[in-house]
């Protein structure tokens, strides 16, 4: 029995991976859960393993193509088919998952957390609906994004042919094998047809052309949606951090002795967390399919850091019952992960609130694009030294930390953010309430 394995829906709106590398070859025996290939997300880069023991008689898809959730990832004869006879079935390159004796997946789990997508269909070639549309004198028309497997997009590369430009006679659409052949076969004749002719000068190359990655194009995906979703309203201030710069000069060496490093942020989330305890609006989702509100009880705060491959936003949850020595130890933790590329679809879930700090990098103030369906984010800039007004009206030097918030207006009217700055400078501003109250 053949058990045809395809790409799993993991959660968070994935529909689409590509495949970075595969770990196992036709003919090699697998155990459940073992790794048989790495996969680049839209938020994250993760192993898929094998939901059954067997051997791997085919695989769909090359290292560097996109494969969409619910398309065939492989096959697995899980009874009747040794090693040898799985290695000599391999030398033959199937045209798509057997028909024949197949077990497909209908929603099961795999293994640990990761979710089976629903069934999907791996449908035959119709020729007839080629030569129909031929008959007609009808011309392809070139669409946005091609209906078609892993192994019909293997065979476009493969002959240099753009899957998009062809159209599918399968059914539904779908590009199949035939139509990539007759498309090849057309466009080498055109070609042929061009050489003759005399050759034009080739303009200069003055644009450099590079793939979107799944996490820009996520980026792009969630930050249009915030836009075109949320009523973004910002509100900027400052707040006087002497006493905190003092607290934290106090304590880096013996917090360095523990192995962790002691900035600034660890102050900011918790001073955040109790700043959301007493204005539940900034944590709190519109539900308007239902007409109501939702104000969350939990404070999972969530930092946006920058990495190589682009923003990622992982999560540290419930920053209300930590100290401030744990949320060092968590900050640092997980903004390793997420250069290392090593967080997990877990790590960026359930984030009720977030905060950008890009003051590390240069900058005072801006306007931060919320985390939908967040209902607000806060931007923490650069920290700088200035004169200040002392409460006996002295001229004194200062520590200005600067703060920009950015709302969804349907939710936080302006008053309640400026309640919600208020408390945020109390608490930084006299850091010892962080943990007096």
């Amino acid at each position: 029995m053949r058990h045809v394995f395809k790409f799993p829906d993991i959660g968070e709106g994935l529909e689409e991976g590509t495949i970075v590398e595969w770990y196992v070859s036709k003919g090699q025996q697998v155990e459940s859960g073992q790794s048989l290939v790495q996969v680049e997300t839209d938020k994250v880069t993760t192993d898929i393993p094998s939901p059954k023991d067997g051997t791997i008689v085919a695989m769909y898809g090359k290292e560097g193509e996109t494969i969409n959730v619910g398309d065939p990832l492989a096959e697995i004869e899980i009874e009747g088919v040794e090693g040898e006879q799985a290695q000599e079935e391999a030398q033959q390159e199937p045209a798509g998952p057997s028909q024949e004796g197949v077990e497909e997946e209908e929603g099961a789990g795999v293994v640990g957390t990761i979710e089976v997508a629903g069934e999907g269909s791996h449908l035959p070639s119709s020729q007839e609906g080629l030569e129909a549309k031929e008959q007609a004198g009808e011309e392809a028309k070139p669409r946005k994004k091609a209906l078609a497997t892993p192994v019909a997009r293997a065979l476009a590369k493969d002959l240099g042919v753009d899957i998009n430009n062809i159209t599918g006679t399968g059914p539904g659409g779908r590009v199949m094998k035939q139509d990539i052949h007759d498309y090849a076969a057309k466009a080498t004749a055109k070609a042929s047809e061009k050489a003759a002719a005399p050759a034009a000068a080739e303009p200069e190359q003055t644009v450099e052309v590079e793939d979107l990655t799944q996490i820009r194009k996520t980026i792009a995906k969630n930050m249009t949606r915030s836009k075109q979703n949320a009523a973004h309203m910002t509100v900027m201030d400052e707040v006087e951090i002497s006493e905190l710069v003092r607290i934290r000069n106090k304590y880096k060496e013996k917090y360095k002795d523990r192995g962790v490093k002691l900035n600034y942020l660890p102050f900011v989330l918790k001073a955040t967390a109790l700043a959301l305890k007493k204005h539940r609006q900034l944590n709190a989702e519109m539900d308007l399919d239902n007409d109501r509100m939702l104000f969350k009880r939990y404070y999972n705060i969530g930092i946006a850091v920058d990495t190589e491959k682009g923003l990622v936003v992982p999560v540290i949850r419930n920053v209300d019952q930590l100290t401030i020595f744990e949320l060092a130890q968590k900050t640092a933790e997980i903004a390793q992960k997420a250069r290392d590329g090593e967080l997990t679809m877990e790590d960026m879930k359930e984030g009720t609130f977030t905060i950008t700090s890009y003051g590390s990098i240069g900058g005072q103030f801006a306007q931060p694009v919320i985390n939908y369906p967040q209902a607000g984010i806060l931007g923490v800039g650069r920290i700088l030294k200035k004169p200040v007004v002392n409460d006996q009206d002295q001229i004194v030097p200062g520590h200005i930390l600067p703060l920009s918030m950015s709302v969804d207006h349907r939710i936080v009217d302006g008053g309640e953010v400026s309640r919600f700055l208020n408390t945020m400078m109390q608490y930084l501003g006299d850091p010892i309430t962080l943990i007096m109250e």
